[in-house]
């Protein structure tokens, strides 16, 4: 065991030894590099940042069936699947490009509008100053970094407040042509219907009745006292037998029509419901207030690490002049 540790020692004192022979010009290098990045970090510019944060909602309809969404009201919080849709949809350019406009956020970012790659330099800037993060809780973070922390605030309350507007805007995208698929469907429902109690209505002026009544019309034929109230039967009697098997089937298509037209009833309302509804698609646990503190850049860590990796590169960098100058003898 000995045996093995005496030639570490040895490389450790030789590389302690190494570095105490160029103490000096390590110690330049780093201390330039310290300077140099203090300056650095005081000239970066301060960027504040303002967090929001929302629950997504378990359901973003009205339901007017007990099984449908029967799993999720109106008030239940979202689950991993909601949060997962709710970051897509903070991620996407229906927003970012919403905030751009708003804000303008070309000006802000100092990208010039003739730039051919003004696009791609503005969605980049985007993404590193918006980010959007599901908690471990479920919820929705949402952080915005900004030179102006007021700005910061503002833009991270405005994206809040859009995720119902694109949403709904998105949902409505659906549900509209649905729901006047549904209307156009009921008015036909509605114009068939009619069209039979039209239909009945004019048998019905002729004197033709329902089945339980011309059953009447016979008893009524035999109990009349005189003949000329028997041929009103008779005549009666004669256009039921006409038109009677018409008017039975005009009435059982009215009542299917009827009956359908009250089942379909509860899809249409679903339908307006769902195209006409402004519904709010998050709970809100934090809006973003005004920072009071940057956020970056740490000047310390920048300072350590600059000057921590200036000496190591100094190090190895001598390390290797060395081994190089060593070939070069040998050779």
């Amino acid at each position: 065991m000995t045996e093995q540790n005496n030639p570490l020692d040895e490389q450790r004192q030789n590389l302690l030894v190494f570095i105490w022979k160029r103490r000096k010009i390590i110690g330049i290098v780093t201390g330039v590099a310290a300077v140099i990045s203090v300056i650095v970090s005081f000239l970066l510019t301060p960027l504040y940042r303002s967090t929001a944060v929302v629950f997504p909602a378990a359901t973003s309809t009205v339901s007017f069936s007990e099984q449908r969404n029967a799993k999720a009201a109106s008030m239940d919080f979202g689950e991993e699947e909601q949060a997962e849709q709710l970051v897509q949809i903070l991620s996407s350019s229906r927003i970012r490009d919403k905030i751009v406009e708003q804000f303008d956020l070309m000006a802000h970012y100092d990208i010039a509008p003739d730039d051919k790659n003004k696009h791609y330099k503005l969605v980049k800037e985007y993404e590193n100053h918006f980010f959007f993060v599901r908690t471990r809780y479920g919820s929705i973070q949402i952080d915005v970094l900004d030179e102006d922390p007021v700005m910061a605030a503002d833009m991270a309350n405005k994206i809040v407040d859009l995720i119902d507007t694109v949403k709904n805007n998105m949902v409505a995208e659906r549900t509209l042509p649905a729901f006047e698929i549904n209307k156009r469907k009921k008015e036909q429902m509605e114009i068939d219907r009619t069209e039979v109690l039209r239909k009945l209505d004019s048998l019905a002026s002729l004197g033709v009745v329902p089945l339980d009544g011309r059953a009447n019309l016979y008893q009524a034929y035999v109990d009349a006292k005189n003949q000329q109230e028997k041929a009103e039967i008779k005549k009666a009697i004669d256009i039921n037998m006409q038109h009677g098997a018409e008017f039975d089937g005009l009435e059982y298509i009215r009542n299917e029509k009827i009956v359908k037209l009250e089942d379909f009833m509860e899809s249409y309302e679903q339908a307006e419901s769902d195209a006409n509804t402004i519904f709010n698609h998050k709970f809100v646990v934090e809006r973003a207030v005004v920072a009071d503190k940057k956020d970056k850049p740490k000047r310390m860590i920048i300072v350590l690490l600059s000057t921590i990796g200036a000496m190591v590169f100094m190090v190895f960098g001598l390390l290797i002049k060395e081994k190089i100058d060593e070939l070069r003898q040998v050779a």
